[in-house]
């Protein structure tokens, strides 16, 4: 008899690790589905191999890393239920999520999901009527098994094909965690991650940011949007120039690294040799300005902000040469320390 294999939706948070481990413990073959995008969990994609050893030696789970970022950032544009307190749009998350989960059974010759919700665990997403709404926007209503929380929910699929033993299913609810961190004891897992959100789009500060793109206000129109823009509208210090163009700052060493990173065909970096001091990064210097007098305005204003974040000098020149580098051809600007009265209506 051929063994059942399921995919189960996998935050890596306790929920998700115990829901998987649950139905593998009932002698199904499980494959752990790990969604990442700029808004969650983007930085495995620099080192899956080593994310996915990691998963597998602390839980003994196998995990699949799926990245869905420019489909994700279509959801956003629209998305059915609305948004949380901030730019989260919980409940069109989980449906999106089971949704393309759903579309990979096939591909990945599994016969049902799994899912880590806990009937009553958060307000918005996991209540029984939302849940209902999950289950059946996605398509899903039959396949997705809730394992943890089974009990108290309609039987699906995998429990009427006897693929899992109802009766070995659980019926935790409620926010509380303490059944869970029993269950974890059981498995022998003690670590896993405390409870946290983890999505930059619940963040009351950068979720502000984030809204810029979608209500068309910003230099850079929704349809125009990239995943290489959402990083960056993450990292240092953002600005809207005079001229119009987009600037980010590094605010330490590990933001200049990510910004160099970022940088693409027609952005503008610019930075100090003399003197330590951040990155500075003008988004599209190249074809978003309608005149070259306001590129070269903004190229100016953005050395001016370079040398105000570097290091001073003790009874240094105020007057710093800051390397313009654009197209692979670099140039000097030398720059005054802009005041502070100066670009503070600029900051974002």
């Amino acid at each position: 008899m051929t063994k059942i294999k399921a995919l189960s939706l996998f935050s890596g948070g306790l929920d998700s690790i115990l829901a998987t481990r649950v139905v593998m413990a009932l002698g199904v073959e499980v494959i752990a589905v790990k969604f990442v995008s700029p808004f969650f969990h983007y930085d495995i994609l620099a080192d899956v191999d080593g994310y996915v050893a990691s998963v597998r030696e602390k839980y003994g789970i196998e995990v699949l890393v799926e990245d869905v970022s420019r489909p994700y950032l279509e959801m956003l544009r629209d998305p059915k239920y609305g948004f949380g307190k901030n730019f989260n749009p919980c409940i069109d998350c989980k449906i999106f999520m089971v949704s393309r989960a759903r579309e990979m059974l096939a591909e990945q010759g599994a016969s049902f999901l799994i899912s880590g919700e806990v009937l009553g665990q958060r307000p918005m997403s996991q209540r029984r009527d939302t849940l209902n709404v999950i289950s059946r926007d996605s398509d899903s209503r039959a396949l997705l098994l809730r394992p943890l929380s089974a009990k108290l929910l309609t039987p699906t699929l995998a429990e009427e094909k006897g693929w899992v033993d109802r009766e070995k299913l659980l019926n935790f609810s409620g926010r509380g965690r303490s059944r869970q961190i029993e269950l974890a004891k059981e498995f022998g897992i003690t670590d896993f991650p405390a409870p946290a959100g983890g999505c930059i789009l619940a963040d009351p500060i950068l979720s502000r940011r984030i809204r810029n793109f979608y209500d068309d206000t910003f230099v850079v129109k929704s349809a125009d949007m990239t995943v290489t823009d959402i990083l960056l509208l993450l990292v240092g210090r953002q600005f809207l120039l005079p001229g119009g163009g987009w600037l980010m700052l590094g605010r330490d060493e590990k933001d200049n690294v990510k910004l160099a990173g970022l940088a693409e065909e027609g952005d503008a970096l610019l930075t100090m040799e003399e003197r330590p001091g951040p990155i500075a990064l003008l988004r599209r210097a190249a074809g978003s300005y309608t005149s070259d007098a306001e590129r070269e305005s903004d190229l100016r204003h953005a050395a001016g902000l370079v040398v105000r974040y570097g290091k001073k000098v003790k009874d240094g020149p105020s007057a710093t040469e800051v390397i313009c580098t654009q197209a692979g051809e670099r140039r000097v600007i030398v720059s005054e320390p802009l005041a502070d009265a100066v670009f503070r209506a600029w900051m974002l």
